[in-house]
């Protein structure tokens, strides 16, 4: 599908990190996304640990993915250079959220300054747009937020931020 940048929020501004983007592609199987980082001289990453589900990644250093079906429902799935994730499933923004079954579970590897994230592409079923969005953690407990499109506050489960449009062949 595509090459696609991400952008500080401007109440979050990274220290050395200057850059993020988002390789998206997809397979026969699978559904193929490369967070690549620029300047990320001082980025914190979790510790390698056993892939797991595994709750609040997003308190450190975490690659997400929002996926809008056609109305208000959305999954989102986070990826945490550990090598854990998550995913969840809300019928409306941010309500009756709970974990969202996955055919297989993300695979996930931190390469340099990348971090691949491959899901079955089942995910894409019924998908109408998506948001690509991360948290980076800087040396010094320093978060910034990183998403295609921003409101007034970093909130990625906005559907503003779900700007990237589906095509009907992906979504199938």
């Amino acid at each position: 599908m595509g090459t696609f940048s991400l952008h500080c929020h401007p109440k979050t501004p990274a220290l050395d990190l200057r850059a993020i983007t988002v390789d998206w592609r997809v397979g026969t199987d699978t559904l193929e996304l490369t967070y690549r980082l620029e300047g990320a001289g001082r980025l914190v990453l979790p510790a390698t640990a056993t892939p797991e589900r595994k709750d609040e990644l997003w308190k450190t250093t975490c690659f997400e993915l929002f996926l809008g079906q056609v109305g208000s429902a959305y999954q989102e799935f986070n990826f945490s250079p550990s090598s854990r994730w998550a995913s969840y499933a809300f019928s409306d923004y941010r309500k009756d959220g709970h974990d969202a079954a996955l055919a297989a579970p993300p695979v996930i590897a931190m390469e340099g300054s990348a971090c691949r994230v491959r899901l079955p592409q089942a995910v894409l079923a019924g998908v109408s747009c998506a948001g690509l969005t991360a948290v980076i953690e800087e040396q010094g407990g320093h978060i910034s937020y990183w998403a295609l499109a921003h409101g007034d506050r970093p909130d990625f489960h906005r559907r503003s931020c779900f700007t990237l449009a589906i095509g009907a062949a992906e979504g199938a």
